[in-house]
């Protein structure tokens, strides 16, 4: 069977369990043939399917993530290697690092950055792609996705640091200093959420949940943000789209100013933190 057909029977059978069913048949073929997608649209669609591409469908339909079963994704440009062990990179993040682009863009570029919670290393390494200059450094509690993040550092920026280091410890932060610019991409899923059986059944649930009411890690965290971010440095949280509220709040109460950004669909999507009053609260940046 050549890949055009392999193609329209894939989608044909993904489509009782994907909503983009042709388009996750072409990345599994790119990955069966080793080439990109457009290579075998416009290069390989006469060519004899490989015999792997089957065993790589039947993964799918179990809904496991296209990024795992290819072992990568791609995150503001980057080519990033991704596993079970870390959350897939997902387009609304980008909104973290536009907003810091925005913010950095009449002042004077960030020094160092620091990403809280790294997975895949994706926010620290999208900041570097910016700033390449800047020290960047990464905190990771799991030693499974820490292998990760520090295998597409060596890859994109490797004088990058990726550490171990947990904030729910005492002391974790002892030696690191101060950042121009803080990240993170915390736990915020409320425990009983309901998830699509491909984030529920095979993302890491330690990177997704965060309490009944999605805020336990945002309450523990944000309270340590004045201590790491220099006298004009910005902090920069990704939200749930129904928590921008409760996290400003929580801003706040911790000596911090806050600012709403939201992603391509308008929802709110990152609360930005500083220690001056140059923030209003609530002021919505415009959508990334």
């Amino acid at each position: 069977m050549n890949v055009a057909t392999s193609l329209r029977t894939a989608a044909e059978r993904l489509s009782a369990t994907s909503d983009t069913a042709r388009l996750d048949a072409e990345l599994l073929m790119a990955h069966a043939l080793g080439c990109t997608r457009t290579d075998v649209l416009l290069r390989h669609m006469q060519a004899e399917t490989p015999a792997v591409f089957a065993a790589l469908v039947d993964r799918r339909l179990t809904h496991e993530p296209v990024a795992y079963i290819t072992g990568s994704a791609e995150f503001y440009g980057l080519e990033l290697t991704v596993s079970p062990a870390v959350l897939i990179p997902r387009g609304d993040t980008e909104t973290l690092v536009e907003a810091a682009r925005e913010a950095f863009a009449q002042r004077q570029p960030p020094r160092r950055i620091l990403d809280l919670g790294t997975g895949s290393g994706a926010l620290l390494l999208a900041a570097l792609s910016l700033w390449p200059d800047a020290e960047g450094v990464a905190i990771e509690r799991s030693p499974e996705a820490l292998a990760v993040a520090r295998a597409n550092g060596q890859r994109h920026a490797p004088a990058a640091r990726f550490l171990s280091g947990d904030w729910t410890q005492s002391n974790w932060a002892s030696d690191l200093g101060q950042f121009d610019l803080v990240l993170s991409n915390p736990p915020y899923v409320e425990d009983a959420a309901d998830l699509a059986p491909q984030v529920r059944a095979h993302e890491p649930a330690q990177a997704l949940f965060s309490g009944p009411d999605g805020l336990d890690d945002y309450r523990i965290l944000i309270p340590q943000v004045p201590s790491l971010l220099t006298e004009n440095g910005i902090g920069i949280i990704e939200i749930g789209w129904a928590q921008g509220q409760a996290v400003s709040a929580l801003a706040n109460a911790s000596g911090l100013s806050a600012k709403l950004h939201r992603d391509l669909a308008l929802r709110e999507r990152a609360v930005e933190m500083a220690k001056m009053a140059n923030i209003l609260l609530g002021n919505s940046a415009p959508a990334h």
